[in-house]
């Protein structure tokens, strides 16, 4: 996995975390958007970048709009000193797959990685619940997508953070089915994310 962050300090204490955690390691480091996206060109993709807000120059949520466009497939965590409802509905829009406080804890941090590469959405408790906050003041403009009753199912299910694997166990459904379901679900909703997803069943209330 690759981490971005300007900041020394903190840059080197996730760094040793990640090496120093079984199964994950830190192979490059950046300390600004700019090298990041220029290492694309030349590098293995990772399956997760994790990516500091505040970066000089290009920010990090300009960094993860970029991301989104040439490596779709990897998770992007975004990390920020400050609980700032602005940047966390711009992130979840651009399709953060997580997005954490840089005071959470090292077991925090490890596990929103293998919750974000398993296909969750993990976020800080106190973000996640400025984010249901958030979107309980927007008004809602409720749509008929044309959602199935199983795709509501698993859908209220993402919301509720759970994984594909378990989604599928909860709803007694084989995991090609749940996977399917999503695929039906993004092309309804018009998102390319699971965090789009749940972005926009919280804002429409769909669930």
């Amino acid at each position: 996995m690759w981490l971005v962050e300007d900041y020394a300090p903190f840059r080197n204490t996730v760094s040793r975390l990640l090496n120093g955690t079984p199964g994950m390691a830190c192979t490059h480091i950046f300390a600004t958007a700019e090298d990041a996206l220029r290492s694309l060109k030349t590098q293995v993709k990772p399956r997760v970048i994790l990516v500091d807000v505040g970066l000089p120059g290009m920010n990090g949520i300009e960094l993860l709009s970029r991301l989104r466009e040439e490596v779709p497939e990897t998770r992007v965590i975004l990390l920020t000193a400050f609980e700032d409802d602005d940047k966390v509905f711009r992130a979840i829009c651009a399709g953060a797959a997580g997005y954490l406080l840089k005071s959470a804890e090292a077991g925090q941090i490890t596990g929103a990685i293998r919750e974000a590469v398993a296909g969750g959405a993990p976020m800080t408790p106190s973000i996640a619940r400025r984010v249901l906050e958030m979107f309980s003041r927007l008004a809602p403009a409720r749509t008929d997508y044309g959602l199935s009753d199983r795709e509501k199912l698993v859908l209220e299910k993402m919301v509720e953070g759970l994984t594909k694997k378990e989604i599928a166990s909860g709803l007694d459904l084989n995991f090609h089915t749940v996977d399917a379901a999503l695929r039906s679900i993004y092309g309804k909703l018009e998102v390319n994310t699971r965090t789009g997803a749940v972005a926009k069943a919280l804002k429409e209330k769909l669930v």
